[in-house]
């Protein structure tokens, strides 16, 4: 029997056993899967939290994602820097506390709408900048789950500045530049990515993605018996 996490799982029995039962139909109604056994649990969370049974096949992983992952957040102190505020809301905060994992976001911040109208550009290409001008995107979590424009942003900041984050979960949603954006992203060899192709996507799943690196994380944690 699998031990249980005690921080990533929910709270009450009977939250977990409907938790439990819906990955046991998951697993039995997905059908065949190309996945690693350290991805899958990634898939299916996100699978479970929009009830679409496309994201198996439709997401996408980096040779090194999951590994970096778990490494940034077993080693603590870690920034996580969203696109949305809806992002850092949805995330759990006993989570995110356990791992020493802070959050970020500056999309409605006033310096931030400011320069998107100087500049004509978008408050979320500005939010990036904030934040890489603050020093917190290398060694950062990055997650984008609404604008593909900060994703975009994030690639140039790669391929032209230096950035270099642990990881970027790119899964921005839409009809405008949202598919082109993370094809961008996964031609990216240099830094590890997440991603979702086609149009799909949303803040729901980037959150997805990352509770599950979270639970993986904790069973990390838990000494081998």
């Amino acid at each position: 029997m699998t031990t249980p996490n005690t921080v990533t799982e929910q709270l009450t029995a009977a939250g977990r056993a409907i938790e439990h039962d819906s990955f046991a139909i998951i697993d039995r109604e997905v059908g065949p899967h190309a996945y690693r056994p350290e991805q899958w649990p990634l898939v299916r969370r996100m699978i479970h939290a929009n009830a679409d049974f496309e994201f198996n096949g439709l997401t996408a992983f980096h040779p090194a994602s999951m590994s970096a992952g778990l490494a940034r957040i077993l080693a603590g102190d870690t920034p996580l820097v969203a696109d949305v505020e809806m992002i850092c809301v949805g995330l759990s905060a006993p989570r995110l506390a356990h791992f020493g994992i802070h959050t970020h976001q500056f999309i409605s911040d006033p310096d931030v709408i400011a320069a998107a109208r100087a500049e004509d550009t978008t408050r979320a290409v500005q939010a990036m900048r904030k934040a890489w001008r603050q020093g917190l995107l290398d060694g950062a979590i990055i997650g984008i789950g609404n604008a593909p424009t900060a994703l975009i942003e994030v690639v140039r900041l790669i391929r032209e500045e230096g950035l270099r984050p642990a990881l970027v979960i790119g899964m921005p949603v839409g009809f405008v530049a949202a598919a082109e954006s993370k094809d961008l992203l996964m031609e990216i060899d240099s830094v590890p990515w997440i991603a979702i192709r086609g149009r799909k996507g949303g803040s729901t799943l980037v959150v997805a993605a990352v509770h599950a690196l979270l639970g993986l994380a904790e069973a990390h944690q838990r000494p081998a018996t």
